[in-house]
């Protein structure tokens, strides 16, 4: 089965590097670093990489700034270390370098090979690291055998792995079950994670809970999002955040038909590709649009509708400046996405019911008065309505929310003490 698969990652990888190009005409990023995604670094040369090396593997945007609590603790805790942090995605790049530009070379980043054996041996043989990190869900096999080949522990940190990803990768049969008795150490955001973890194949599995309960909020993100509060002005404000594709449609034909409009709308989809698209459908529906990238710098005007936020790396500042926020990738069965930031800056949530990404912390937060379920557009702006024309219900559900967020800190301390295991113990496989 591994032959197969990894036979056909070669056939499919001319096709692969054709749509990473096409894709590149809409985000230059995926046409920078080609030769790293092939197993070449010589941009590295010359004395850039400093041994020994922590590898922590963040494939997109989530996954790094949830690294974000684990790389500093790493930086702080083995200061001889560089810390190489590895992407998929130039979004997930470009996130890296905002949040760790201030450690200079002792964070690098750069792309992981696709799942070839021999690129991700090359990989292995050039940086050497002491200890593969990889964050939630990234297993690939041709991966981790070659960890496992080239004696690099492996820990699977803030692991998650839903009943239906479970169901998907048991498919897969041996495959997939090597590669999960590969991993030295999985630390798992909960019980249920943790149960499909070792139904998967996984060996040593700790609960430590979620990393991304420990993320702190920057300063400078919260004083600009209270600067976007001033100059939305009087109207209250609902965020929209990390909308995906079929949400937006939804939500704007249900906004449209309210018969009072009395509050300001923001909308943040997930994906930069498509701030165009959704421009497009906004003042489609006749609705008055101002993007964040030509400016927020005066008042918003009253005959404003919605305010598209069409940049990268500022989600908390949309999160500091709203009243309400909805969380996105659950209208529709895409799983759900991370209510913790807006937890954590007491914001009252709005969440769809597919939410399998993230069912464990849903379910608490839902369970601990943080956040409401909606089960469709309609129902989600009536409930923002309520909740924006009601102070107090406001501030006791705001309340419950920086109360939740606070409950689960401390996974990263948990996380700490495995890596130390595992660094200390090497492999055991």
């Amino acid at each position: 089965m591994r032959l197969l698969y990894t036979a056909l990652w070669w056939i499919a990888l001319p096709l692969v590097l054709l749509r990473l190009w096409r894709r590149g005409a809409r985000e230059p990023g995926y046409r920078q670093h080609i030769g790293e995604r092939l197993g070449f670094y010589s941009q590295f040369d010359g004395g850039t990489v400093r041994a020994p090396v922590i590898w922590v593997h963040a494939v997109s945007v989530g996954e790094t700034r949830a690294s974000q609590p684990l790389v500093e603790a790493l930086l702080a805790a083995y200061p001889s270390y560089t810390i190489l942090l590895t992407h998929m995605t130039a979004t997930g790049r470009a996130t890296g370098q905002q949040l760790f530009a201030r450690h200079g070379k002792r964070v690098l980043q750069s792309y992981f090979p696709y799942d070839t054996g021999w690129m991700c041996a090359r990989f292995l043989r050039y940086f050497k690291p002491s200890i593969c990190i990889l964050m939630e869900t990234e297993v690939w096999p041709n991966m981790v055998r070659q960890c496992v080949r080239h004696q690099v522990p492996v820990l699977l940190a803030n692991a998650r792995l839903s009943a239906r990803s479970l169901r998907r990768g048991q498919r897969f049969g041996a495959m997939l079950r090597e590669a999960a008795a590969g991993i030295d150490c999985v630390a798992a955001q909960s019980d249920a994670d943790a149960a499909r973890l070792r139904a998967f194949g996984a060996r040593r599995v700790e609960v430590t809970g979620s990393i991304k309960f420990d993320v702190e909020v920057p300063a400078e993100m919260i004083a600009q999002g209270q600067q976007w509060r001033a100059q939305f002005g009087k109207r209250a404000v609902l965020l929209c955040a990390s909308t995906r594709e079929g949400e937006e449609v939804e939500i704007l034909d249900a906004f449209v038909k309210l018969p009072q409009r009395d509050f300001l709308l923001v909308m943040v989809p997930r994906h930069p590709q498509r701030f165009d698209e959704v421009a497009a459908m906004i003042t489609a529906r006749g609705l008055t649009l101002q993007r964040r990238s030509a400016g927020i710098e005066n008042e918003i005007a009253a005959t404003t509708d919605i305010v598209l936020g069409d940049s990268m790396g500022e989600m908390f500042a949309y999160y500091a400046a709203c009243d309400v926020a909805f969380i996105g990738g659950s209208l529709l069965p895409l799983g759900g996405q991370n209510l913790i930031e807006a937890c954590s800056l007491g914001k009252p949530v709005l969440i769809g019911v597919h939410t399998f990404n993230f069912m464990f912390i849903t379910e608490e937060a839902v369970a601990a008065g943080a956040a409401m379920r909606v089960a469709g557009a309609v129902e989600m702006l009536r409930a923002a309505q309520m909740l924006l024309e009601d102070p107090v219900h406001q501030t006791i559900i705001a309340a419950n929310a920086r109360a939740f967020a606070r409950r689960y800190q401390g996974a990263t301390t948990r996380a700490m003490v495995l890596v130390a295991d595992v660094l200390n113990n090497g492999s055991q496989v």
